[in-house]
């Protein structure tokens, strides 16, 4: 791992307070891969040997059932997954693949439980970090239970809005499982938002009248806000 890389590391806010010596043995024990596109890396049900850290690439979280498959969410650096399931030392509940060409720091889930019992630091960051993924599903879980279709959409474009523009990462049927409904619906949808003067242009997507946008989204801090 180049020196930079490890920096990046130390900066997420799970390892960011952890004792030197702690970090260097985290570090120490795992190892950095590379990954080409379309790779599972964990399944569903299996045990959780490692926590995985995305330096590079994306990640996507899915789940299957009855012959049903949907995204949960996506990993960019310098992400991490999956930490609960980790410290449990229980199954996976998701599944996890790579989107695109991706680097993957995997950490033994040994190694983390015993940095957790050591220092306190990391463990009061392995807590926080918890808490911050429940609140992000329970906000999620107000989005699919108190918006249509159209709302969601609009919502997740004024999150990834720069500049006048989004540019969606993944292929818009993965976007539609991200956001709760079918590609049909995700058509649909982008047509409803046509009348707040969006524009499509294959990946990308232009807005063009972003109050209008707002004004049917009705972005709410308690749904939208990750730092509420």
């Amino acid at each position: 791992m180049r020196p930079e890389e490890a920096d990046e590391i130390r900066t997420l806010p799970l390892f960011r307070d952890c004792a030197d010596a702690h970090f260097t043995t985290l570090l120490e024990r795992g190892f950095l891969q590379r990954f080409p596109p379309g790779l599972v890396l964990i399944h569903e049900d299996d045990p959780a040997d490692f926590l995985h850290v995305v330096v590079e690439g994306m990640v996507e979280m899915v789940t299957s059932h009855a012959g049903r498959e949907t995204t949960l969410g996506f990993v960019r650096p310098f992400g991490t997954f999956i930490l609960a399931a980790v410290l449990t030392d229980q199954v996976y509940l998701q599944a996890a693949r790579t989107l695109e060409k991706s680097r993957i720091l995997m950490v033994p889930a040994a190694a983390v439980r015993d940095t957790m019992r050591a220092d306190p630091a990391f463990m009061t960051a392995v807590t926080r970090e918890l808490a911050t993924a429940y609140r992000d599903t329970v906000m999620e879980l107000k989005s699919q239970k108190l918006r249509n279709g159209a709302e969601r959409l609009a919502n997740w474009l004024l999150r990834h809005e720069r500049d006048g523009a989004v540019l969606i990462p993944v292929e818009k049927r993965t976007l539609a499982a991200r956001l709760g409904m079918t590609p049909e619906n995700l058509s649909r949808a982008f047509a409803t938002l046509g009348a707040c003067n969006i524009e499509v242009q294959g990946p990308k997507v232009l807005l063009h009248d972003r109050g209008a946008l707002e004004k049917l989204a009705k972005p709410s801090p308690l749904i939208d806000d990750v730092s509420t």
